[in-house]
């Protein structure tokens, strides 16, 4: 299938994914569910994941800093910017892409295949609004409190690493990640991570609605899903810095 073809089937499916709904206390109640499942069970990886990373950044930061000249606290705002900027949002994003993205185009690929999604075209549901768009919408509404809980937890990472190492007096971290504080770059990360939100999940269902075949397609869909979600990713990161940031 070649770039042109994927690509107007992709825009063909989101123009029936945002089709007026049938029943709107029905999408209401698919959202709640959905956030439950696509954002509530992230909490607990983006929590870890973040903690390791600003304690790791934290302590990295530190020990290339070797210069007397240097002041401590720029440790505090190199680990504050760079989960701001970019861990929080983008690399975040990559994760839940394989988390989220692999168990969205499983589930409606394997609906596909056991024509489930046939049935609710028979009895004259628009299964691709039905099926997709509360995962959109969850997943919007939802993913800019796993970036702001990242940015969070990933700071208190940071801290606990300069306690229990003794790297920097907690004193110096903690007035660095005050230091010329920009409140823009967390604004400029929400607009990402809602950007992201959308590739993550409608990108594995396109590949998931359309699977052709049996299981091995459904995990071949699944795979596919991920990768390009995750290039997608990364290329809207380099468009959105652009736009905000020049």
């Amino acid at each position: 299938m070649n770039f042109f073809t994927l690509f107007g089937r992709y825009f063909i499916l989101m123009g029936r994914v945002f089709s007026r709904p049938e029943k709107t206390k029905i999408y209401v109640k698919q959202i709640i569910r959905e956030i439950e499942v696509l954002g509530l069970n992230s909490v607990g990886i983006v929590i870890i994941i973040s903690v390791f990373i600003g304690a790791v950044i934290t302590l990295q930061t530190r020990y290339n800093l070797e210069s007397s000249w240097i002041p401590l606290y720029l440790i505090g705002l190199t680990a504050r910017d760079t989960l701001l900027l970019e861990f929080s949002s983008t690399m975040v994003g990559l994760i839940l892409a394989g988390k989220v993205g692999s168990n969205i185009a499983s589930e409606i690929g394997t609906m596909r295949i056991t024509e489930q999604i046939d049935a609710l075209e028979m009895m004259g549901i628009n299964s691709a609004s039905y099926l997709i768009l509360p995962k959109i919408i969850a997943a919007m509404l939802f993913n800019p409190f796993l970036t702001l809980i990242s940015m969070f937890v990933g700071l208190i990472g940071g801290w606990l690493a300069v306690v229990l190492t003794g790297a920097l007096p907690s004193s110096d971290y903690i007035f660095g990640i005050q230091y010329l504080f920009v409140p823009f770059y967390v604004t400029y990360a929400l607009v990402k991570t809602v950007v992201y939100a959308f590739i993550i999940t409608s990108v594995p269902a396109f590949y998931g609605y359309n699977v052709q075949g049996g299981a091995l397609e459904v995990g071949r869909s699944s795979t596919r899903g991920v990768v390009y979600s995750s290039i997608l990713i990364l290329l809207a990161d380099l468009i959105i810095t652009q736009l905000m940031l020049a």
